[in-house]
């Protein structure tokens, strides 16, 4: 065992090599994903490093709970009024599409690999969720972005199609590893999985900005510890009861981002960043669990499987789910090459091998390849593609920091909370009065539960609670002014 001090040191070199790779990818073109996966191939035992990390029941455990964080967050951030008028086509897309997926590719398996039936359709079921994340990732990188209501329908059917792969591929894993099941009993799984995850997700979503409303802890750092393990709740809970815990947590992150709560841009801030901590570390445990070494007997057969997924399978499904949609032919064509494939298919490919399924280490190795050539092809000409597809809208820029940044940066300013007693000079004065340091701002007074903005005529009173933004000289001159 290496000493905990050379332990410690190599994670943190990773983790390190991880956000500088995140930040080269805009550059490169090429996904994060893709290079965290190679990081960890070149850390792992037959990589320069040499780690050996042979642990599937480890790589799942990551994998599940950094999905978990990343659904929510991506909930969190997803604006209801947004989405809501794509909302049939994406759950079109992640419900119908992904099983259509799976029988293609299962078909695709049945007549070309000669595998037996479950077999391939469950292997269709494993690849057939999309990683829309790094198409995000490349979109903004370059400076470009989709017109009309394509991004909204990618960013929900991202977040709402690995609830359906993760059912088909549990529940023929099952089939597979205990024959005597019958196979109608997938039937009443899945309207337990769906309706208990639904029904959980909103629950809680609804009971945790709640929560977070009224709990009224004296310590902020303590309400990211609260909705850390609010996520871990909402899963573990879901999936307890027989329900689908993705489909809580991201359904959960959606009601609660879109209910009033407090700290909401700070905690928003927290998970989006939790988020990218375990999105690094899954990728590099993924990329640890593969031996390349077996990939390359892998090579034709992955092509061949690839090209299958990418120009019939998931063309076809989007065809067929967007069939009464009114989005145009240009359009589904692109939503059909944005079937980028990412972490989740590579994390569900670990069920089998845990399953103990005779040909679940040709499975991981052959997923694993695939999502390699997906990222790798489809990835890097995605801006090509929406050029082509005139699909790109030209005259978007890409956002800059918020003034708010620009603020503290510049004068390492800080916002600073005051309080207005009886002994407070200002008590009983108006704004317009009081003698403010020329580089102070007054944001908001809260008066009880009423929030006031601070206009020159308000006249404060004992108890009020005055937030204030200056640099640290402006906000000790501010102490004997309130």
């Amino acid at each position: 065992m290496p000493q905990i001090e050379f332990l410690l040191l190599g994670v943190a070199i990773l983790l390190l090599l991880a956000v500088l790779a995140s930040k080269a990818s805009g550059s490169l073109g090429l996904p994060a994903l893709l290079l965290f996966l190679l990081m960890g191939m070149l850390a792992g035992s037959e990589g320069l490093v040499g780690i050996y990390f042979d642990y599937p029941w480890v790589a799942q455990l990551i994998g599940t709970i950094a999905l978990a964080y990343i659904l929510f967050s991506g909930g969190l951030e997803t604006q209801w009024d947004v989405v809501r008028p794509v909302l049939w086509p994406a759950i079109s897309l992640s419900t119908l599409g992904v099983a259509l997926t799976a029988v293609s590719v299962g078909l695709f398996a049945i007549l070309v690999l000669n595998w037996s039936p479950l077999e391939g359709v469950l292997l269709g079921a494993i690849i057939s969720s999309t990683d829309a994340a790094a198409v995000f990732t490349i979109l903004r990188a370059r400076a470009t972005r989709l017109t009309g209501k394509l991004e909204q329908l990618l960013e929900l059917e991202s977040g709402s199609n690995d609830p359906m792969a993760v059912f088909l591929t549990i529940g023929l894993t099952r089939l597979l590893a205990e024959p005597s099941t019958p196979f109608l009993s997938l039937i009443p799984m899945f309207l337990i999985q769906f309706a208990v995850g639904g029904a959980l997700g909103w629950l809680m979503g609804k009971g945790g900005a709640w929560l977070l409303n009224n709990i009224r802890l004296k310590e902020h750092g303590l309400y990211s510890v609260l909705t850390t393990a609010l996520v871990v709740l909402i899963y573990g809970a879901t999936t307890s009861l027989g329900g689908n815990g993705f489909l809580a947590v991201y359904l959960a992150g959606i009601v609660m981002g879109n209910t009033p709560f407090v700290h909401r841009r700070s905690l928003t801030r927290y998970h989006e960043g939790l988020s990218w901590l375990l999105q690094i570390a899954m990728f590099l445990v993924l990329g640890l669990q593969v031996f390349p070494s077996q990939l390359v007997g892998l090579v034709l057969t992955g092509l061949l499987l690839a090209a299958f997924l990418m120009f019939v399978a998931r063309p076809l499904s989007v065809a067929v789910a967007l069939l009464h949609s009114p989005f145009s032919l240009r359009e589904k064509v692109m939503v059909a090459w944005v079937g980028l494939r990412g972490a989740a298919p590579i994390v569900l490919a670990t069920f089998p091998l845990l399953a103990g399924l005779e040909k679940a280490n040709h499975i991981f190795n052959l997923i694993f390849f695939v999502v390699l050539v997906s990222v790798l092809l489809q990835g890097t000409t995605l801006p090509l593609v929406g050029r082509l597809l005139k699909v790109n809208n030209i005259g978007y820029q890409v956002e800059g920091r918020s003034l708010a940044e620009d603020f503290f940066e510049k004068y390492q300013g800080d916002l600073k909370e005051f309080g207005i007693t009886l002994e407070s000079p200002a008590r009983a004065r108006r704004i317009v009065d009081i003698d403010l340091p020329s580089n102070v701002l007054l944001v908001l007074i809260k008066r009880g539960e009423v929030i006031i903005i601070p206009r020159g005529d308000v006249v404060l009173e004992v108890g009020d609670r005055v937030l204030a933004a200056s640099d640290s000289a402006g906000l000790e001159k501010l102490k004997s002014v309130l």
